[in-house]
């Protein structure tokens, strides 16, 4: 997998697997993978918000909390996060932080937004990613959305079905 654009489909696919495997498990429908300037897979998260509705246990953050404490500061800067979906301003901060040097996401957040409207498990925040990094002292590279439609199909009935 040579050419940059057919890696990033591959492996935002594999978040979007992440993200299926994620409502299987009873959460809320994003995932992430964390691929080193290789192309190898490095972390793989699901979201985690069930059993204890834990609104901060996106699967960016959680992916960045192991990545943190298990990766070279090299390796982090020299990796892209893909995400099923935008990285909130929470996600964001800790993608920052951690050092993460890329990011390729599939549903951008204002479409998440118009898709869960003011559902009480996700009041989305649309502020977009690039906004977030712009206003750091880091480059990060975005790109995004991308496979947009592939990513919205999985919120499909979900958030309308959800307590």
């Amino acid at each position: 997998m040579n050419d940059q654009s057919t890696r990033d489909e591959f492996y935002l696919r594999r978040a979007f697997d992440a993200s299926h495997r994620a409502v299987a498990n009873g959460n809320h429908p994003f995932g992430a993978v964390l691929v080193d300037s290789e192309g190898q897979l490095l972390l793989e998260t699901e979201n985690g918000f069930m059993p204890s509705h834990d609104g901060t246990a996106h699967a960016e953050r959680l992916l960045c909390s192991a990545a943190a404490t298990s990766l070279p500061a090299a390796v982090l800067a020299g990796s892209t996060l893909y995400s099923s979906a935008e990285p909130c301003a929470m996600c964001a901060g800790a993608i920052y932080w951690v050092g993460i040097g890329r990011v390729v996401f599939g549903l951008g957040e204002s479409r998440l937004k118009a898709i869960t409207g003011a559902h009480p498990e996700n009041p989305t925040l649309d502020l977009p990613c690039r906004t977030v990094f712009a206003a750091g002292q880091k480059t990060i590279e975005v790109i995004g959305p991308l496979l947009e439609d592939e990513a919205a199909a999985q919120h499909e009935g979900f958030w309308a079905t959800q307590d």
